[in-house]
């Protein structure tokens, strides 16, 4: 099943430039050289077929992308399709905002990439991360109050985009948690992340 319609506005405009270049580009050249009569229509036909096949591979080719470049206020961040933990760089792992690691289906699941991370990909013992998370002295504003109100889990609040880095792990304070253990994110949180 194609992932991007065959009409997608996205692909109409880069098929407009495209449309647009190789126009000008024939235009001026027919400007000097004249086709002849009896060869204008085979020549329009196969035009419209390169036309046609530029389109497909346009359409083609956005179906089947492994990884797309994006700039983000200067810097150029990289999203590929893929095994996130095969990768190599520094990989952002989102936490949520007590950097818990409890792999429990209750407070994280083993489904999600946290959950992932820890159980096949934390190298080392989760009480030794707990360890140095708790240890690590973190920017003033960064450790926030601590919730003993907290029945599972951790009760240390950390302010959203805090960072922890683990060898190549960039552990990320990314989501609050409510008091049923359900992250969520609102737009303000995530704007000022």
């Amino acid at each position: 099943m194609a992932k991007v319609n065959f009409f997608d506005k996205r692909i109409l405009k880069k098929f407009s430039d495209y449309t647009s270049t190789i126009s000008t580009i024939f235009s001026l050249f027919l400007i000097f050289v004249d086709i002849p009569t009896e060869n204008k229509l085979t020549l329009g036909i196969i035009f419209l077929i390169i036309l046609f096949l530029l389109y497909f591979g346009i359409w083609f080719k956005s179906n089947n992308l492994s990884e797309v470049n994006l700039d983000v206020e200067g810097s150029i961040v990289t999203v590929k399709a893929g095994d996130l933990f095969r990768q190599d760089g520094f990989k952002v792992i989102a936490f949520n905002e007590y950097f818990d690691t409890q792999v429990d289906d209750v407070v994280i699941s083993h489904n999600s990439l946290n959950g992932l991370y820890i159980d096949n990909y934390l190298a080392g013992s989760v009480s030794d991360l707990n360890h140095r998370i708790s240890n690590h002295q973190f920017e003033e504003d960064e450790r926030l109050e601590i919730n003993h109100k907290r029945k599972e889990g951790k009760t240390q609040k950390y302010s959203l985009g805090t960072i922890f880095v683990n060898n190549d792990y960039l552990l990320t304070a990314f989501s609050k948690f409510d008091d049923k253990n359900r992250a969520f994110l609102t737009m303000p949180d995530y704007l000022a992340f």
